[in-house]
């Protein structure tokens, strides 16, 4: 009788096996979105003076401040999704010690390993999400 309640558990959870696949490639994406939200970051915060790190030429139109504005507009809104994206990765590795990773929040289904393998973050099935979209 044991087995069978080891079966159902295994069936309504991915392995410790698989857990760790997927631990590895959140890991993977964590490391390359830091260094990301790093540069976007410095980005943001320099100050747009024409020092060391700068090879612009010392003289600047009207219009070139205007694209540097806009560029820096633009790194602090690609800044704040890849902090949130971070920080659902970080979610996801809470989500795997506690070992239910991959379980559809609203469903209780398994999310399909092909889904998570390319949206490692994902909480819902793909079914769960056009139920959810469906009902807004």
């Amino acid at each position: 009788m044991e087995d069978n309640t080891k079966t159902d558990v295994v069936k309504n959870r991915y392995s410790d096996e698989e857990l760790e696949e997927f631990r590895v490639i959140i890991n993977g994406l964590l490391d390359k979105a830091r260094k990301e939200y790093a540069t976007l970051r410095h980005v943001v915060m320099s100050n747009g003076t024409n020092d060391i790190e700068d090879t612009t030429p010392s003289f600047k139109t009207v219009e070139d401040d205007g694209a540097m504005q806009l560029s820096k507009e633009e790194a602090s809104q690609l800044a704040q999704r890849q902090y949130k994206f971070i920080q659902n990765l970080e979610a996801a590795l809470v989500r795997i010690e506690n070992k239910t990773y991959g379980i559809c929040r609203v469903t209780g289904k398994l999310i399909p390993k092909e889904r998570l393998r390319l949206v490692p973050h994902a909480t819902l099935t793909v079914e769960a999400k056009e139920m959810l979209s469906k009902g807004k």
